[in-house]
């Protein structure tokens, strides 16, 4: 039995592992997230979401050279000169997975689902806010009006589900739609999935863009980034990402593996609950009462340093962050000036709580004006290292300001579970963003909240703001590109003001894949993009095989033992790497 670091190596599992493997070239991809969802409709996680985007396919494209709009199932688009009315032609030669036509009705059964039924926007429901009527005069024409000109028209980023199968369905969240083999239109399609262990796909060799080199699939899960590199290295997967700086150093440096460095699209953020509500302003969860107050979070704002973040927890792989759109997106990225930034200043946010009246009791702890403590619980995700290494910092800060912090790291549907409800003070999370802003801003309006049912809703911050909803709904309207821009960062400025949240940092995306098994991937944005997480399939639809690339998928019974093996040796102890900084994962 062979060691790394004092993890059990895969390669020397028993003989379920030393079952022969075929000749057909399988990807093998590491995730540590768990999936929430399968169900395009109600998928959230970035794990679910990036399986369903190699699954099903889109109106629209975002292309892999700079993320334009490109075409997808529609190969052509006008609009009417009011902008209320887009037309698309739909192509006539994509099929679904069990042979049947795709055609335009699919498209608008989709859309019209959505803005028909609460769960059924519950990931996506912000793209047809403005929708009036959808219609398919033809197999190969769709017709969207609106009831005011939207910008997004062609950045829908809506997965197309097939109406012959789901029109039968009794309700959307119906538990089979979780449950392979799942009916879809897009390059490899969803044939096993196992909760916590893996998801399979096969390539669809009938695909209208045509057939992937590679002839599958497999995503498999493990407890963490540590099991997850030990696999790359021992050649049981050969795509990992969200390393760690420490990780992607030592990687960097060994044969057979090559590394990927981008500047990302994701960002990290602390939640401040200023009131969990439905979207009808009904109060749910347990938040604390105090956060409710802007005087309070920005205060709490002023105690945290992004800056000691990127550098002590990201070993300076991430650029310290200020709002929910990364720089990668120059177009729409805003920054504080010098005089708006919430300054690293435990001085000043003690000086605002004082004035605040919230006075420090024996303990030194402030207490509200009624004797309520503020003790505060910080939720976040067991396994995700960003979360738990940047939780001390974050304890210590606010401890400097009266503020009492007690960590909650749990699993991954904990937190879930728990964030919906509105049952936390503080939370780590993160998103990836959008090549358009629409989406991550649409996240904070009022009516992304849930309804009474918990369904239909997106936001996780369960921000309310009147003047916010204006400013997006003007965004969304706004034809003058220029002019949308500068409403974007209004909205932004918004945010930060009032401080829901606050952003932590944006990761460098770092990843790293087995260069004896695959010659190439196509990064998105070209050249110097991202393989995985990705705003489209690029990485995974267009994977080269190299010399060793036909080494095949692993049976079942192989992945399974993998997952066992994986997660019980990492709790013996971790890979040997070099001890330089800390390390990051992430959501959604």
């Amino acid at each position: 039995m062979s060691l790394v670091g004092g993890l059990v190596s895969v390669a020397a599992a028993p003989a379920a592992l030393a079952q022969e493997q075929d000749e057909k070239v399988t990807l093998r991809v590491a995730l540590t997230q768990e999936i929430d969802h399968l169900n395009p409709f109600m998928a959230i996680l970035q794990s679910s979401t990036g399986i369903g985007r190699v699954a099903f396919d889109y109106l629209t494209r975002y292309s892999a050279k700079d993320q334009e709009p490109i075409e997808g199932l529609a190969t052509d688009w006008k609009t009417s000169d009011d902008n209320l009315t887009w037309t698309f032609q739909i192509r006539d030669n994509a099929k679904w997975s069990d042979g049947e036509k795709l055609t335009a009705e699919d498209i608008a059964y989709t859309y019209n689902l959505i803005m028909e039924d609460e769960t059924a926007a519950t990931a996506n429901g912000s793209f047809v806010s403005s929708f009036e009527e959808v219609t398919a005069p033809n197999d190969t024409t769709l017709v969207i009006k609106t009831r005011t000109p939207q910008a997004t028209m062609l950045a829908l980023d809506i997965p197309i589900v097939p109406e012959h199968v789901w029109s039968k369905l009794d309700k959307v969240d119906d538990p089979k739609m979780d449950q392979p083999p799942i009916v879809s239109s897009g390059p490899f399609t969803i044939t096993e999935f196992r909760p916590k262990e893996f998801v399979r796909l096969e390539a669809n060799k009938d695909y209208w863009d045509g057939a992937p080199e590679i002839d599958g699939l497999d995503f498999v899960f493990y407890d963490n980034a540590d099991g997850a590199v030990s696999a790359l290295q021992n050649g049981e997967v050969d795509l990992v990402n969200r390393l760690t700086p420490a990780q992607y150093e030592t990687l960097e440096g060994e044969d057979n593996i090559a590394v990927n460095k981008a500047q990302g699209r994701r960002f990290n953020e602390l939640l401040m609950n200023p009131g969990a509500a439905t979207k009808d302003g009904e109060p749910i969860g347990d938040g604390h009462p105090a956060l409710r107050d802007v005087r309070v979070r920005q205060a709490i704002a002023k105690a945290i340093d992004p800056q000691a973040l990127a550098e002590r927890v990201m070993s300076g792989y991430a650029e310290p962050g200020s709002s929910v759109i990364p720089p990668v997106f120059e177009d729409y990225y805003w920054e504080p000036t010098e005089d708006q930034r919430w300054k690293f200043d435990p001085a000043q946010a003690n000086r605002e709580l004082d004035a605040a009246g919230y006075e420090r009791g024996p303990d030194g702890i402030r207490q509200m004006p009624n004797g309520t403590p503020l003790e505060f619980r910080l939720l976040g995700h067991k396994g995700r290292a960003f979360d738990e290494q940047s939780a001390s910092f974050i304890v210590e800060w606010l401890k400097k300001i009266g503020i009492k912090v007690t960590q909650e790291i749990v699993q991954d549907d904990q937190v879930n579970e728990m964030s919906s409800a509105g049952e936390f003070d503080l939370m780590f999370s993160g998103w990836g963003v959008n090549p358009d802003p629409d989406y991550i801003l649409g996240l904070h309006r009022c009516s992304a909240r849930p309804n009474a049912a918990g369904h239909g809703g997106t936001t996780d911050s369960f921000f309310c703001d009147q003047e916010y909803d204006r400013l997006y709904a003007r965004q969304l309207a706004e034809q003058d590109e220029t002019k949308r821009q500068e409403i974007v960062k209004q909205m932004q400025e918004r945010l930060y003001e009032q401080a829901p949240m606050v952003v932590l940092d944006y990761d460098n995306a770092l990843e790293a894949y087995r260069s004896d098994k695959f010659a190439d991937f196509n990064v998105q944005p070209q050249p110097t993009g991202v393989i995985m997480e990705q705003n489209g399939n690029w990485g995974y639809y267009q994977a080269k095989p190299g010399d060793g690339g036909a080494e095949g998928g692993m049976p079942t019974g192989a992945w399974i033992a993998i997952g066992a093996v994986a997660i019980v040796a990492v709790a013996g102890g971790g890979i040997a790497l070099r001890k330089r900084g800390k390390s990051v994962d992430d959501r959604e």
